[in-house]
C-alpha cells in the first residue's frame, strides 16, 4: 500500500494497518506499540530490524491486536493494560460467559481477540519500565475503553505520546459510541475528558493516535477535545457537571487537615500531618467519571490521579498509610496501585484484614479480584499513633461484618469514619445494612451505642456529605437501630432462628484453586437454630465421581456455632466451579444442603 510506512519522528515509524502501528528502533532491535493484523512484520527489513523485542498494546480492540498470534509466534514478548489482560489471554473464557441477553451493557468488550493469545505481562502504571532499547512511562487514560492506556516516551529531547484511540485530531475521537459505557451513560465520555486533562499535564510534544495523523500542536488539540466533549456530556446531564473543576480540585476540605476526595466512586479521605505526610481512609476508585453497569475486572478500574493535587495544593510530600474502614471494592480497589507506585504501608482493622489478604474464603458480595497484603494489623479498641494523631479503630458491624469505625481528633474536633454504615439523605439517616454482608440483628444498636459513648461532632462516611452531628441525632440512632432488631424478631420464625443471614451453615474457603492430586480442606460453621441443645450431623455433598467423606458431628448449644472440617481429594482431572455443599441435620430436623463452596482444579 502507498504511503503504508513513515518515519514519524527519529527512528520512530508509522505503519498503517488495521490501526496505526508504531514501531521504535533501537540499533537492530524494535518494540511496536500495538500490532493490528501483524503488518509491521513485514516491513522489518526495510527498516533495518532484525528482532521485535516487545509489543505494548494501549487497548484491547481487535483492531489493535487483531494479528497478535504472530508477535507470539515470532518469540516477541507482548504487555497489556492490567485492566484488560483478561480481554486478551483469557478471552475464550469471555466468549463463553459474556452475557448476550438483556444486555444492557454496552461497553465494546465483543471488539476482542476472536481466540486468546498469551501475554508477558502486564504494564506497570504510572511508572517507568525499560522495553528494548526504551523508557517507556504507562499513564493510564480511560475513555475510549476503560482500561486504556498512553505510552509517554522521550526519544532525542522529544516528549511522544503514544494515545491509542484517546482522540483521533484536534477536537475530535476516533469513535463516541466506544464511549457510551452503560445504558444512557456518559461515563467514557467523561473519562476521555479527564484523561485529556492529566495528559496535558505531562506536556507531550507529539501525540501519536492509533488512528488520525501526528498531532504537533498538542495542548490547543487536548483542549478543544476537552470542550467538544463537556459540552456534549452537559446535554445528557440534569446538572452542571464542571469537568475541568473536578480535575483541578478533587479534594474538598472537611477541617483544614482532614479532606474528603469528592472524585472517588466511594469517598476517600486525606488526613494531612504538619510534616507532610497523609494518611488515607479508603482508597477505592479515584476520579470516577462513572462506571459500566457490570462489575468484572475489566469494568473497574482504579487510579491515583487526585494525589496530585494533594502535592500541588496541599503540600504533601509523601503518603504514608493508607486504612481501609471495610473490604468493599469501591473502598478498597486502588490500595495495591498505592502500594506499588507510592510505597504505601496497609494498616488494616483485625475485621477488615483477613477478607483483604484471603478474599477467596469468604462468600460475600463486592469483594476486590485481588489479595491486598497488610502491614499492619489494628486491634479494635487499641489506640494507635501517626504522627500527631492519634485513631482508634472499633468494630463496626452492619454494613458488613467486616468493618470497622476509626476514631481521632483533628483541628480541635471529634469524627469519627464510619464508611458505608449510615446513608444520609437530606436530614434522615439510614440504617445501610446488607443481608449477604452478614448483618446481625442487634448490629445497628451496638453501633449507635458506640457512637453515644464517643460523641463525635463530625461523622465522615462512604458516599455522602460529612454530617455534621447534632443534638439528638445519636439518640435517634440508638432507636432506629433498636426497632429495626425488633421488626427483624416479629418479622422472623421464634422456634427456628438462622438469625438475619436466613442460613444454617457457612463454608470457608468459599472458592479453592486446586492442582491435580491436591487435596481440598474445608471448614463448615454449622449454627444451631433451636433454643434447646442439639446434636449438629453435617455431611459433604460432592460431585459425581468424588469419594464424599464420612459425615462429622458437633454438640451444640441453644442458638449456638460450631465448625467442622472435610478432607476431599478431587479426581485427577482439570473441573471449573466444581459445588460441594454442606447438608446439615439438626437433632432430627433436616435442613438439606445449607451451604456451597466453589472448586476449580487445573
Amino acid at each position: 500500500m502507498p504511503g503504508r510506512l513513515a518515519e514519524v519522528a527519529s527512528n520512530v515509524f508509522r505503519v498503517r494497518d488495521t490501526c496505526n502501528v508504531y514501531v521504535l528502533r533501537s540499533g537492530s532491535d524494535a518494540i511496536l506499540i500495538d500490532f493490528g493484523a501483524g503488518a509491521a512484520l513485514d516491513h522489518l527489513p526495510e527498516l533495518g530490524i532484525e528482532r521485535v523485542t516487545d509489543v505494548l498494546l494501549t487497548h484491547h480492540h481487535r483492531d489493535q491486536l487483531q494479528g497478535l498470534e504472530r508477535a507470539a509466534e515470532a518469540g516477541v514478548q507482548i504487555w497489556v493494560p492490567p485492566v484488560e489482560r483478561d480481554l486478551i489471554d483469557d478471552v475464550d473464557r469471555r466468549w463463553q460467559a459474556r452475557q448476550i441477553d438483556n444486555d444492557y451493557d454496552l461497553r465494546q468488550d465483543r471488539f476482542s481477540l476472536l481466540d486468546q493469545v498469551a501475554v508477558a505481562g502486564t504494564v506497570p502504571e504510572y511508572r517507568t519500565q525499560r522495553f528494548g532499547g526504551f523508557d517507556v512511562y504507562t499513564l493510564p487514560t480511560p475513555g475510549h475503553t476503560t482500561g486504556s492506556v498512553t505510552y509517554i516516551v522521550e526519544i532525542e529531547a522529544r516528549r511522544l505520546a503514544f494515545t491509542g484511540d484517546l482522540l483521533y485530531a484536534p477536537g475530535k475521537v476516533w469513535s463516541l459510541a466506544a464511549t457510551q459505557w452503560s445504558y444512557t451513560g456518559v461515563e467514557g465520555q467523561a473519562s476521555t475528558h479527564v484523561s485529556c486533562g492529566v495528559l496535558a499535564r505531562h506536556e507531550p510534544d507529539l501525540l501519536l493516535p492509533s488512528h488520525g495523523e501526528p498531532i504537533e500542536d498538542v495542548a490547543p488539540a487536548l483542549a478543544l477535545t476537552r470542550e467538544r466533549l463537556q459540552e456534549l456530556v452537559g446535554m445528557r446531564m440534569d446538572h452542571h457537571w464542571d469537568l475541568d473543576e473536578w480535575l483541578a480540585r478533587p479534594w474538598a476540605p472537611v477541617t483544614t487537615h482532614l479532606l474528603r476526595n469528592r472524585t472517588c466512586l466511594a469517598h476517600s479521605y486525606a488526613l494531612l500531618s504538619e510534616s507532610g505526610a497523609a494518611l488515607l481512609i479508603d482508597w477505592g476508585y479515584d476520579l470516577t467519571a462513572g462506571t459500566p453497569s457490570v462489575s468484572e475486572r475489566a469494568a473497574r478500574r482504579p487510579l491515583l490521579t487526585s494525589l496530585d493535587a494533594l502535592r500541588r495544593e496541599y503540600g504533601v510530600d509523601r503518603i504514608e498509610v493508607v486504612v481501609p474502614t471495610h473490604f468493599h471494592d469501591d473502598h478498597v480497589a486502588g490500595i495495591r496501585l498505592l502500594r506499588d507506585v507510592e510505597g504505601v504501608e496497609v494498616w488494616a482493622p483485625e475485621s477488615v484484614a483477613p477478607v483483604l489478604e484471603e478474599p477467596l474464603r469468604y462468600d460475600l458480595p463486592c469483594l476486590w479480584f485481588d489479595p491486598v497484603r497488610v502491614d499492619r494489623r489494628l486491634p479494635h479498641g487499641e489506640t494507635f499513633a501517626w504522627h500527631e494523631y492519634e485513631i482508634t479503630p472499633y468494630h463496626l458491624p452492619g454494613h458488613t461484618l467486616y468493618a470497622a469505625a476509626l476514631a481521632f481528633e483533628v483541628d480541635g474536633t471529634r469524627v469519627v469514619a464510619t464508611g458505608d454504615q449510615y446513608a444520609r439523605e437530606g436530614d434522615k439517616t439510614i440504617l445501610n445494612y446488607q443481608y449477604r454482608n452478614r448483618f446481625r440483628i442487634d448490629d445497628f444498636v451496638r453501633s449507635a451505642e458506640l457512637l453515644l459513648s464517643l460523641r463525635p461532632e463530625v461523622i465522615v462516611t462512604g458516599h455522602w456529605q460529612p454530617w455534621e452531628v447534632a443534638d439528638g441525632e445519636l439518640e435517634q440512632l440508638l432507636v432506629d437501630g433498636r426497632r429495626l432488631a425488633e421488626l427483624h424478631r416479629e418479622l422472623l420464625p421464634d422456634d427456628v432462628d438462622f438469625a438475619a443471614e436466613g442460613f444454617g451453615a457457612r463454608i470457608e474457603p468459599y472458592r479453592t484453586e486446586l492442582r491435580n492430586g491436591e487435596a481440598l480442606e474445608v471448614e463448615v460453621t454449622v449454627r444451631n437454630p433451636f433454643e434447646r441443645d442439639e446434636t449438629a450431623t453435617v455431611g459433604l455433598a460432592v460431585p459425581d465421581g468424588w469419594a464424599a467423606p464420612e459425615p462429622a458431628q458437633a454438640r451444640l448449644s441453644g442458638r449456638g456455632e460450631a465448625a467442622v472440617r472435610f478432607n476431599v481429594t478431587p479426581p485427577a482431572r482439570p473441573v471449573r466451579r466444581a459445588r460441594v455443599a454442606a447438608e446439615i441435620t439438626i437433632g432430627d430436623t433436616e435442613f438439606g444442603q445449607q451451604a456451597e463452596a466453589l472448586v476449580d482444579v487445573r
